[in-house]
């Protein structure tokens, strides 16, 4: 499974069994956290056999069972630290989708448990991603028309197959709350009003890169 095809079967996961992240599978995933912590200077971290996060009333509101591990999404404090952590988080995402893991971004719905992260000095975090191996595969979320999220006259293939991928970004509660406009050969990207919605145009552009293949580029 190439990171095109798990962006197509990766669906978020609430629901977790036993079995433990270990072997190839976990050095796999630290060394794309290792190489996106060198890119972004995030400080992302792997959280292994800690099941209090999610044990807590909070969880149950969200509907969480046997999460056990979580991505700490961690950074320095500044203007792009959510587009960051929502472009690099979900860079992370697809990568544990093609290593058969199952994930799960969350905003509000845990615990901050003390000690099993670090945050230094001008760092905080801004959100989590469960993961593990899910009960299911999770499901497909309702999707906006394209017409409803992309502004662009005679739109080439590349930029429709990017707002198709764009698309398939899991934002919160499966709002969609974007914008991508085209400028000739340049994209602009815009973030909507609501929680975490900078954190989700960072997913967004993610998945907007690959899907329309112009990568980081494409950008105003």
């Amino acid at each position: 499974m190439d990171t095109m095809e798990a962006m197509r079967a990766r669906h978020s996961v609430r629901s977790y069994t036993d079995k433990p992240i270990e072997g190839e599978t976990l050095e796999a995933l630290e060394k794309i956290i290792d190489e996106c912590n060198r890119e972004s200077g995030l400080h992302i971290q792997l959280v292994r056999n800690e099941p209090m996060a999610f044990g807590s009333g909070l969880a149950h509101y969200g509907k969480f069972a046997g999460v056990k591990n979580y991505l700490a999404l961690v950074g320095k404090k500044d203007k792009q630290l959510d587009e960051k952590c929502g472009y690099y988080g979900e860079k992370i995402v697809l990568v544990a989708q093609t290593l058969g893991l199952n994930t799960c971004w969350v905003g509000l719905t845990f615990k901050k448990i003390p000690d099993v992260f670090k945050a230094a000095d001008g760092e905080k975090l801004v959100m989590v991603i469960a993961i593990g191996y899910g009960v299911t595969q999770g499901t497909a979320h309702k999707s906006r028309d394209a017409s409803a999220v992309s502004r662009a006259e005679n739109a080439p293939e590349w930029f429709k197959k990017g707002v198709e991928a764009a698309l398939l970004a899991p934002t919160a509660v499966n709002q969609q709350k974007f914008l991508l406009m085209l400028h000739g050969d340049k994209v602009s990207a815009k973030a909507g009003f609501g929680p975490f919605s900078k954190v989700d145009l960072g997913i967004v552009k993610y998945h907007f890169e690959l899907g329309s293949g112009k990568g980081r580029t494409v950008w105003l």
